[in-house]
């Protein structure tokens, strides 16, 4: 296996009584775009801030391409303009006086590179980014898009050797986002940049990312490609955080005849799966989770394998389908079917699972 660009080794970083980040451990591989996703005040902005040497860890090692950063144990800091990393902010952080060409040329110039090498990877990096011709535009009569190339042009100039980007793209409209969103991820494998990448935003950090970890109090709760981590969620917080979720409680019951878990309150069961079974006791208290788009809706009847009873809480036409608001088990939910068949409000119904598709955690 080649050797991961950026590694973090048990990492922890506090401020004051406060525990930003406990125990963070992940690595970056060679050309590999990797997101940190999670909700505000998870420590992911601080682990960024960590590998770019804007903050010093409290313990455990920071190492870039198998060489030390940061390490509090060996005495071992490398300052931030030794790290060779590029990083733009949320802020993008453009200074408003300087034309766009200093603006990306200020981290060469504080490095004293020779004025001609200035000059070819200044204008080098403009043209990567789209913005040919704009080198003596002020900055301050660009729009919030070309600000933002900007930005990504100055830690682009400096060839580094991973590009750290903390919510680049929150301060564009959905519009502009969404081409950003494709335009970043094209020039990363172009260049086959190593991104470590900060979002709250499930649908950007899935579009875009080779693997993500989500993060929550400070460590990774899961780590993996988008597709693992929305269809086999290790935790309630990774399904609930990576879409919307259908969680129900049952009983893990066997017998001769096969293993299911008991939905009693749902007045339903619903099998487990060839590999599961074994996971899991006899009577124990379990949690199953489900994707909305994975229960189909059935008239109301006599309720077969793998269904559950139901009622039609409200009904929202949306044009294209219709959205239910249902009660089951307890528990009241959303979930998305096609016009052909329509259940009005007060409706008794069957919700099918496919047990293929579904997770089953312990309480």
């Amino acid at each position: 296996m080649a050797q991961a660009v950026i590694e973090f080794v048990e990492v922890t970083k506090r401020f004051g009584p406060a525990l930003a980040v406990d125990r963070m451990s992940f690595a970056v591989a060679p050309g590999e775009f990797f997101t940190l996703l999670g909700p505000s005040g998870c420590g992911k902005t601080t682990t960024l801030r960590l590998v770019a040497g804007l903050e010093e860890p409290d313990e455990g090692e920071i190492l870039l391409n198998g060489i030390p950063i940061a390490s509090p144990k060996r005495g071992i800091f490398v300052p931030p303009d030794k790290r060779r990393m590029g990083m733009v902010f949320q802020s993008y952080a453009i200074w408003p006086h300087l034309t766009v060409f200093e603006n990306v040329a200020f981290p060469l110039r504080v490095r004293r590179e020779p004025a001609a090498a200035v000059k070819e990877r200044v204008l080098g990096a403009l043209d990567l980014v789209g913005l040919q011709g704009l080198a003596e535009r002020g900055a301050t009569e660009l729009s919030g898009g070309q600000q933002q190339r900007v930005a990504l042009a100055r830690a682009l100039a400096y060839t580094p050797a991973v590009l750290l980007l903390d919510e680049p793209l929150s301060n564009l409209d959905a519009k502009l986002r969404e081409q950003m969103r494709f335009e970043l991820r094209s020039l990363q494998r172009r260049l086959n940049l190593s991104v470590l990448y900060v979002t709250h935003d499930q649908g950007e950090a899935m579009a875009m990312s080779d693997r993500i970890a989500v993060v929550h109090r400070g460590r990774p709760e899961q780590v993996g490609v988008a597709a693992e981590l929305y269809e086999t969620p290790a935790s309630s917080f990774v399904g609930d955080f990576l879409g919307r979720t259908v969680m129900l409680r049952g009983t893990v019951k066997k017998s001769a005849q096969g293993s299911w878990i008991d939905l009693r309150n749902a007045g339903g069961r619903i099998s487990l799966a060839n590999n599961r079974p074994a996971q899991f006791a006899e009577g124990e208290e379990v949690r199953i989770l489900s994707r909305p788009e994975d229960i189909d809706l059935l008239p109301g009847g006599e309720v077969g394998p793998n269904q559950i009873k139901a009622k039609v809480e409200m009904v929202a036409y949306l044009g294209d389908h219709l959205e239910y608001s249902v009660s089951a088990g307890g528990r009241s939910f959303v979930l998305a079917a096609g016009k052909k068949a329509r259940y009005p409000v007060g409706a008794g119904i069957r919700l099918a699972f496919d047990p293929a598709r579904i997770t089953v955690l312990p309480l």
